[in-house]
């Protein structure tokens, strides 16, 4: 994966998304000690930056493989990416999602023209049933996270953001699959000057931390957390980026995670969900380490169930 191959990517895919804000706040930058930019992918088609690397998987098919459709397995954020990604190259979508993906998630899939089929909330049940409809459909599987072309297409969020401001010191993101850290490394790798990654992840599905410790992709045991996008693993494709080119992962508790997504919504007027919390959650936890920095976090999507808000619970 190229400086030249992000820069094709971001070219192939720019007709179909947006180009999203870049956002500051004085009392965010008081509270935190350091200037801080927002890449609000939350403002992104599907409201999460996952339609970057999926329209830019599909646009890597071939004829024929269009011709039989796409299929993926997603807790969210990739399915609604993936079925408007498909419903606007005129591609069928076939989407497994876990029985408690939030509802406004599973309801947004239908709206963009995405088939759901249900399975159980393992991530075992997930990748048992797609190979299953892969074999009988012949449709191409493409992974939320560990596909190459799925990496480079959200890596594009972080090119966009070193473009509108290249002397970032530090670039942070959720972590969950780990495409979107991955390619937000490539890119601040290749446009960034000295810029770090770094990746914010809950205590509760620590994977990440525990593989970067190891140097082996570790699997969660549970995934007990309100950053329903982040309950997957890494992947074989993303996790030798991730070691080559991540700086730290920080962990942050539940009360963190809704602490700063609490914050976000009451000074910034943003609505982002629990899993974009996550990594000013891990800013606001480390905060002396980055005093006087420019810091970049990815808002990575505000796909939130309005009635079921952590802050009011």
């Amino acid at each position: 994966m190229t400086k030249e191959n992000l820069s094709t990517c971001y070219n192939r895919i720019k007709p179909y998304i947006h180009k999203t804000p870049v956002l500051t706040s004085r009392l965010v930058n008081k509270q935190v000690g350091a200037e801080v930019f927002f890449k609000c992918e939350n403002f992104q088609k599907t409201g999460a930056y996952k339609m970057r690397g999926a329209t830019n998987a599909i646009m890597q098919l071939t004829k024929e493989q269009k011709r039989k459709g796409v299929l993926t397995h997603s807790s969210g954020n990739f399915a609604q990416a993936l079925s408007l990604a498909a419903q606007s190259l005129n591609v069928k979508a076939t989407i497994i999602m876990p029985s408690n993906s939030p509802k406004v998630k599973k309801n947004a899939v239908v709206e963009y023209g995405g088939n759901i089929i249900e399975c159980k909330p393992t991530i075992e049940a997930r990748q048992t049933l797609a190979n299953k409809i892969a074999k009988e459909t012949g449709a191409s599987f493409i992974h939320p996270s560990n596909d190459p072309n799925v990496i480079m297409g959200q890596g594009t969020a972080c090119l966009e953001l070193l473009k509108e401001q290249p002397n970032l010191d530090s670039i942070f993101c959720p972590v969950g699959g780990g495409g979107l850290i991955a390619g937000s490394a490539l890119a601040a790798h290749y446009f960034g000057y000295n810029c770090h990654v770094y990746g914010g992840e809950p205590f509760e599905a620590d994977d990440a931390y525990r593989s970067l410790l190891s140097g082996k992709i570790e699997t969660n045991k549970s995934v007990n957390t309100i950053a329903d996008g982040l309950r997957t693993q890494l992947g074989h494709h993303n996790f030798p980026i991730i070691q080559n080119h991540v700086k730290q992962i920080i962990r942050v508790s539940e009360n963190e995670i809704i602490e700063a997504m609490c914050f976000i919504w009451q000074r910034m007027k943003l609505i982002i969900e629990p899993s974009s919390a996550v990594a000013f959650a891990a800013v606001l936890k480390e905060k002396e380490q980055f005093k006087d920095k420019k810091i970049g976090i990815i808002i990575s999507g505000g796909n939130v169930d309005i009635n079921n808000l952590p802050f009011n619970n």
